[in-house]
């Protein structure tokens, strides 16, 4: 118990310190959020979106899930993403992955981790499509880093295939998409993909009943 209640004293101690800096900060935040980002994120506890992006309560949106993953059967993401697009109104949609992902690591194995292993089959299916650049690199680490990446922008895409960002786009020409990659040794995000509402996903994946 000790561990738990480092964390409630640390609690009671950011809260004072809040209310010492500015005494109507939890009074502005209890009755509306307006955040102008969703962040889409890894569940890895060393990638804090609110330190990473340097934001405070009331300025991002939060998902996390085991790496960063726009998977179109999770009701969880889907919900989030109706909430944050057309209730919120948030203008940013960044999907954040970062190097040496677990989540990612674990998916370029053959080893069996149990109920893990339906959702990291998604990001299987990223490698074996670009499983030829990927095994070109030479040393294991450059392959991660690659796939990491190439996840990344993968979800990005994943979102554009949605209704919900379809429908923003074609009416409120909104939100801009962004895939992001952070580097855990350096804390730096590197930008790797941008759509907008100008962007054009192949047909197939294109509603014309919206």
């Amino acid at each position: 118990m000790e561990s738990i209640n480092r964390l409630l004293e640390n609690n009671k101690k950011w809260a004072a310190d809040t209310v010492k800096k500015d005494p109507d900060f939890f009074t502005g935040l209890q009755h509306v959020q307006t955040p102008e980002f969703l962040w889409i994120g890894c569940s890895d506890s060393r990638v804090p979106a609110d330190m990473i992006s340097g934001t405070v309560p009331g300025e991002i949106f939060v998902h996390r899930n085991i790496a960063n993953m726009v998977v179109h059967t999770d009701v969880n993401l889907l919900s989030v993403l109706e909430f944050a697009v057309n209730y919120l109104k948030v203008k940013h949609i960044m999907v954040v992955g970062h190097y040496n992902c677990g989540g990612v690591k674990a998916a370029m194995s053959n080893h069996n981790y149990g109920i893990i292993n339906k959702w990291v089959r998604n990001i299987k299916d990223v490698y074996r499509l670009h499983r030829a650049e990927i095994n070109s690199l030479e040393t294991e680490e450059e392959r991660l880093d690659r796939l990491v990446e190439l996840n990344v922008i993968e979800q990005v895409n994943n979102l554009a295939k949605t209704s919900i960002i379809q429908k923003a786009w074609k009416y409120e020409q909104r939100p801009h998409l962004h895939g992001w990659v952070y580097g855990l040794n350096n804390g730096i995000v590197r930008p790797l993909v941008d759509m907008t509402h100008e962007t054009h996903l192949d047909e197939i994946y294109e509603f014309d009943d919206l």
